[in-house]
């Protein structure tokens, strides 16, 4: 019977495939696509397959809980954070409509959570209690020229007087003394006293250099008419007396030219237990397109962005203490382009990639190097062959940490250059004389490449676009792993959906990456149809899931500190080969300084497991980590959560 019913499968597979045949003749070119993507599908779903390459699913939210995702943390709840605030959308942001959701990958429930300002391009980092600090957002969209109707800019408020600082409110009006317009601030503004200099050789008097203000003002009418074309001086209406002396604008052209977006000081704690936002004292400046990064102590760098005015803030980074809620001014000033790639190095130095998002000038803060936040001295790092073309890159520290080797991937040109790199740099910190060399290049040049690094010490570099967002209909499929130990890539399973702009990716606790957002300029190669945001979710299972056992972690302390062990169990406690501790990730706009993956020193008996956490608090952050263990395959146990305070 089996071989009758053998021959029967034999010969209806003869017959379709004649079938086959003959439609070809008459329809062969869609004959061709249709059996070429079924035969895709049947490839990469088969198990050999998934072993070798890993495997993606698409996760699609019901159409009341869908959103655009900008920014994306993992939260020690085991749920991820999905913020999206106005999502690049004006009508959004008129409406005051502002989005979060929180997701649990387990469970599959979606929550909305109550946003209280507009947290579209926020900077933001994990801290010591859990929490995840937020700062920063969006006052205004831009303006694109031609729909500007009221002349406007940046003025300068000097204040010459050493005794008291002068604070101006929204509504104040500024007459030019040469060219006879007004203008008026939309918002007000504290202009510090003058600060007096004096010999320091003979201790004499020299003079008051004036404190400074910065305000965004517009023409009280529109038109073309109130435009101005040169540097004027301008008098402050309603002052009298010593303020009318001492305060007076300076303001450059003041037009009907593109206006940048603006930024808000607004700061939050979000609590993973309670899952709401909770407001903390604001910035000192206004910040859009911010890096957070924290430092050793547990504080947190807040650097770069576009201020209240559009302009990119002139160097003034600040520092948020979270015993006291409040923010501090570095002692200097040093300027960066926006959400620059910072790191916290185990010196406590901070390594700055050169990886950027976009926003300032083409010769200011671009070169990579190691800044000393202290005494604001930078060390400039050699080596790279392609510096211009770092925007958009995005930046890894390669597993394990210790070594304290970075790689930056791809990146492009400034602005909306066309250009884009193929290129992979690798730099080790350890050396003696650090500097940039070139690893393995990827396939295409590649803007916005998301990487994410596993417990099993490879990083999975995905997704981009050849050119700015997308255009030309340039998304890139192709996932590859990178292999630190032998400087290597290795491709596996193509992802389902493109990703550029305000994308990202996250490693979740069960060994899974989450991959969120991209936002296309364009919907076609000829870049004719506006772009649509991508509002799916998608999953990638590496293959080391798809093996026939994983090693199990259970049991032990919630809390280790730097120095002390634990104890966990698992029965495969033999077996096991590699315990890692990986932070968190906060990711957006292809920045996240939050991951890395520090390797723990590990003893087995029986079905005992005792790791024991580093000593170094730069290398290993206060706050909460994923443990995982690897075995002898390099397969990863389900993470346990670990706090090390």
């Amino acid at each position: 019977m089996k071989d009758q019913a053998g021959r029967r499968r034999a010969r209806r597979l003869a017959i379709g495939t004649a079938v086959v045949v003959a439609l070809a003749g008459m329809n062969g070119p869609w004959l061709y696509r249709f059996g070429t993507e079924q035969y895709h599908q049947y490839k990469i779903n088969k198990s050999e397959y998934k072993a070798a390459n890993g495997h993606w699913d698409i996760v699609e939210f019901p159409p009341e809980y869908r959103q655009d995702t900008i920014h994306a943390a993992l939260l020690h709840t085991g749920k991820v954070l999905l913020v999206a605030g106005s999502g690049n959308n004006q009508d959004n942001f008129d409406k005051k409509k502002f989005d979060t959701r929180i997701w649990d990958p387990v469970k599959g429930t979606i929550k909305k959570i109550p946003t209280p300002k507009d947290l579209f391009c926020t900077g933001h980092t994990q801290l010591a209690n859990g929490n995840l600090l937020i700062a920063g957002g969006t006052k205004r969209y831009e303006k694109l020229k031609g729909d500007v109707t009221k002349a406007g800019g940046l003025m300068i408020v000097h204040n010459e007087n050493p005794d008291k600082p002068i604070t101006l409110p929204a509504g104040t009006k500024f007459s030019g003394k040469t060219n006879g317009r007004t203008f008026v601030s939309r918002d007000p503004v504290l202009v510090p006293r003058a600060k007096k200099v004096f010999d320091p050789a003979t201790g004499a008097f020299l003079r008051n250099d004036p404190g400074l203000g910065r305000i965004y003002v517009e023409a009280q009418r529109s038109g073309a008419e109130y435009e101005t074309g040169t540097q004027d001086n301008y008098r402050i209406q309603g002052l009298t007396g010593v303020a009318a002396r001492n305060t007076y604008g300076i303001a450059q052209k003041l037009a009907l030219d593109k206006k940048d977006f603006q930024g808000i000081r607004d700061a939050f704690e979000f609590d993973p237990v309670a899952e709401r936002y909770i407001k903390v004292d604001p910035m000192n400046e206004a910040r859009w397109y911010p890096t957070l990064t924290t430092l050793s102590d547990g504080k947190v760098l807040s650097v770069s962005g576009l201020d209240d005015i559009g302009q990119l803030v002139p160097g003034k980074n600040e520092i948020f203490d979270p015993k006291t809620g409040k923010w501090t001014y570095t002692s200097k000033l040093r300027q960066f382009p926006t959400y620059p790639a910072l790191f916290l190095m185990q010196n406590g130095k901070i390594f700055y990639s050169g990886s950027n998002a976009g926003y300032g000038p083409d010769d200011v803060g671009r070169e990579p190097g190691v800044w000393d936040v202290v005494t604001n001295a930078f060390t400039k790092l050699p080596g790279l062959d392609d510096p211009n073309l770092l925007e958009t890159s995005g930046t890894v520290l390669l597993p394990p940490a210790q070594d304290e080797r970075f790689m930056v991937i791809g990146g492009g040109g400034v602005g909306e250059s066309k250009q884009s790199s193929r290129k992979t740099r690798l730099i080790d910190l350890k050396a003696k004389d650090p500097r940039f060399v070139d690893g393995p290049e990827l396939e295409k040049g590649t803007r916005y490449p998301q990487s994410s690094v596993l417990p099993d010490d490879t990083v999975l570099v995905s997704g981009g676009s050849e050119d700015y967002r997308g255009r030309g209909d340039s998304d890139i499929l192709q996932a590859r792993m990178y292999h630190p130990d032998s400087n290597s890539f290795t491709r596996v399973a193509d992802p389902l959906v493109g990703r550029n702009y305000h994308s990202g990716s996250i490693l979740l606790p069960d060994g899974r990456v989450m991959f969120f957002g991209s936002d296309s300029l364009y919907a076609d190669k000829a870049n004719t149809r506006p772009g649509k945001f991508e509002q799916r979710i998608e999953i990638y299972t590496p293959p080391y899931l798809y093996r026939q056992s994983r090693p199990t972690l259970g049991g032990g302390p919630r809390t280790i500190a730097r120095g002390a062990s634990g104890t966990f169990t698992s029965k495969q406690a033999a077996g096991i080969k590699k315990v890692r501790l990986i932070r968190p990730s906060a990711s957006t706009h292809v920045t996240d300084v939050d991951q890395r993956s520090v390797a723990l020193d590990f003893t087995t008996s029986g079905d005992k497991v005792t790791v024991k956490v580093p000593k170094n608090r730069n290398l290993v952050q206060s706050g909460w980590y994923m443990l995982f263990v690897d075995d002898e395959r390099g397969t990863p146990s389900e993470a346990q959560w670990v706090r090390v305070p």
